[in-house]
């Protein structure tokens, strides 16, 4: 699957992992642990930017503890449809941009956010884009956050709901470019999406930021980094 494809897939997503999938789910685990972060390394009165921000459950959680300044980049346009019936007030009072995160994130000034978030977002970024992550770093001014899935042997944690199937799972019908992928580092989740599993410490590391903080969820690792003064 190219990235044209992947992309595709994200911006048509409707039913399973869609933003009115997540909207009914709201505000998580996850949210309270993003919103603690956030409120210790930069304060409610920072410029917070979620890359695929959906239709927006874990802005709206910034939102209803103080935070003004919210923005989202999200590929698929009924997300803010989602948002506007969902959170409203959000919706109201973010800045949101309809693009994929790969033409959005170069068209920003550098370190235009004080922070920068991203909620099993960047792991469906196609390999062909990696460059996208340089462009991260150089728009954020203080802490970058990735809740991410990093379990190459488990199974795939998006949401609430868990399927996927990697080499040696004993099925017969996998696809030989599917084994090949996961042979790879990729996963299919519910045999339709590919997630790609990288090394997002060495990652941000490497582009001049400090691994300050993991944690383990139910579902993803999350990590905190800061760019050092």
């Amino acid at each position: 699957m190219n990235s044209d494809e992947v992309r595709k897939q994200w911006a048509e997503r409707s039913g399973e992992y869609s933003p009115s999938y997540y909207a009914y789910y709201g505000p998580n685990e996850t949210s309270d642990l993003i919103l603690d972060l956030l409120d210790s390394f930069v304060g409610s009165d920072a410029a917070v930017l979620e890359l695929g921000c959906s239709s927006g459950r874990h802005l709206a959680h910034l939102h209803d503890h103080g935070f003004e300044d919210l923005h989202g980049v999200e590929i698929n346009d009924e997300a803010f449809d989602v948002m506007a019936d969902a959170y409203p007030d959000l919706a109201e009072a973010g800045t949101f941009y309809h693009d994929a995160i790969e033409s959005a994130a170069p068209e920003f000034p550098d370190r235009r956010f004080d922070a920068v978030f991203s909620v099993e977002t960047l792991q469906h970024i196609h390999p062909d884009d990696d460059a996208v992550f340089g462009e991260l770093a150089r728009i954020t001014d203080d802490a970058l956050l990735t809740v991410e899935n990093e379990d190459r042997d488990g199974e795939s944690q998006e949401g609430d709901a868990t399927a996927s199937r990697t080499e040696g799972d004993g099925e017969d019908d996998v696809p030989d470019d599917v084994e090949e992928e996961a042979r790879r580092g990729v996963n299919y989740v519910r045999e339709e999406f590919p997630l790609y599993y990288r090394d997002w410490s060495r990652i941000f590391t490497e582009l001049g930021f400090a691994e300050v903080e993991c944690r383990t969820t139910k579902r993803d690792t999350l990590r905190a980094f800061r760019r050092p003064n």
